[in-house]
């Protein structure tokens, strides 16, 4: 049975994690005195849409430390992570409720709603990182890259059916004709909208640059605290 000290990094992971919620929700209570009980009930449902995925990557790591991927266990999960990633970027989108706020509270509203997309956004990053991990570890670095690149695209897309035809992930179990309709219209007539393009092209770069960004300066840290550790345990072995 392995245990956990608070110095565990999972540990250490909740707990800053946790620290983020208690910010955003201190925020959030703020903004309903600040103007009088009018709330934003859709960050909160939002925020925890967005811890889903990183709850199922957790678990998918934990499953593959003793079954392969193709075990019946990891798809599902995988499916699952797939359906509910997208909800952790999708709170990108939610700045577009800024316009329709008063004026005089417009300022804080754009802290409030900042720390609830930025938390969303770390999440979603984490998670893409654990699966990223994981398919390193069974194929190669370009192919698990690819692999990425198209789980980010897939993202962007379901962004684009969530915030502009109002689509869901409950909806491929709810209504799986109307969706897949609207995807087919979405690839057979692309003319007719005309703003898809853009959105998810947008989404995609800004996704990508984020978690790449992320990422690269994760490895470059490990790096530097590996080269660091090494040296100070070559020190060690010359004073012994």
């Amino acid at each position: 049975m392995i245990k956990l000290g608070f110095k565990h990094p999972w540990v250490e992971f909740g707990t800053y994690l946790t620290l983020g919620f208690a910010v955003c929700f201190a925020l959030y209570l703020y903004s309903i005195v600040l103007e009088h009980g009018i709330d934003y009930p859709f960050l909160v449902v939002n925020l925890f849409l967005a811890l889903i995925p990183l709850l199922l990557s957790w678990r998918l790591s934990v499953v593959l430390k003793t079954k392969l991927w193709s075990a019946w266990e990891p798809l599902i999960i995988t499916f699952l992570w797939l359906l509910f990633l997208p909800n952790s970027f999708y709170m990108i989108s939610d700045y577009i409720h800024l316009q329709a706020l008063p004026n005089n509270t417009i300022l804080y509203n754009a802290i409030l709603f900042s720390a609830f997309i930025y938390l969303a956004l770390f999440i979603g990053i984490a998670s893409l990182y654990q699966v990223h991990t994981e398919l390193k570890k069974r194929i190669s670095s370009i192919s698990a890259a690819a692999v990425i690149t198209i789980v980010i695209i897939g993202c962007s897309f379901a962004i684009y059916l969530g915030r502009d035809l109002r689509w869901d992930s409950w909806d491929i179990v709810l209504n799986p004709g109307g969706l897949l309709f609207d995807i087919s219209n979405l690839l057979l007539k692309p003319s007719t909208y005309p703003d898809m393009g853009r959105t998810i092209s947008g989404f995609f770069v800004l996704i990508g640059f984020s978690y790449t960004l992320a990422f690269k300066t994760g490895r470059l840290l490990w790096k530097r605290g590996a080269a660091d550790l090494a040296k100070r345990l070559k020190n060690d072995i010359r004073t012994q």
